[in-house]
């Protein structure tokens, strides 16, 4: 295994091709709480261009029903990020200042469960909630300033290196 460059270019160009629509490579998780964070995995995937097929706690997608549950879950992708040691991308916790297009937000809207992962578009000289734009699904946004959501609790994933074969 060695490590390379995450693409941010291209995970930022997919993240605007797709903010307003849906890949039909992938299941519309709307209807079924949501497609926030099966979008940041598109842009993750895109941007790093390996997933980790590991079972159950890999992160890959197949198809709706052959699914890693980080694919689509936010308490799951950020565990598998932050501890990945295997194929794919690896993210560590930031803070404001340490943030790039391509990395991913997290946001809890009642302070105790973290339910959104918008993913980062771009970011001003010095960031901030009012210059830092973010892309999404569910509420679907492109450019959307993050102090323009009403969150309790923002955790940012900072994506370090991809692990690849």
């Amino acid at each position: 295994m060695r490590k390379t460059h995450y693409d941010q270019e291209r995970a930022v160009s997919y993240a605007h091709k797709w903010a307003y629509g849906r890949n039909p490579q992938y299941y519309n998780f709307d209807g079924l709480g949501g497609d926030c964070t099966n979008f940041a995995s598109q842009v993750l995937y895109a941007g790093s261009g390996v997933m980790n097929p590991k079972p159950t706690f890999g992160w890959y997608y197949y198809n709706l029903n052959n699914r890693a549950p980080a694919w689509t879950g936010v308490e799951s992708l950020y565990k598998f990020l932050v501890k990945n040691l295997g194929f794919g991308p690896v993210a560590v916790d930031a803070d404001l200042s340490q943030v790039e297009p391509g990395d991913i937000v997290q946001l809890s809207f009642d302070g105790r469960v973290f339910s959104h992962s918008p993913t980062i578009v771009s970011v001003g000289k010095a960031p901030s909630p009012s210059n830092i734009l973010v892309a999404a699904h569910t509420l679907d946004a492109d450019n959307r300033p993050l102090n323009t959501y009403q969150y309790v609790s923002i955790r940012y994933l900072h994506i370090t290196y991809v692990n690849t074969w």
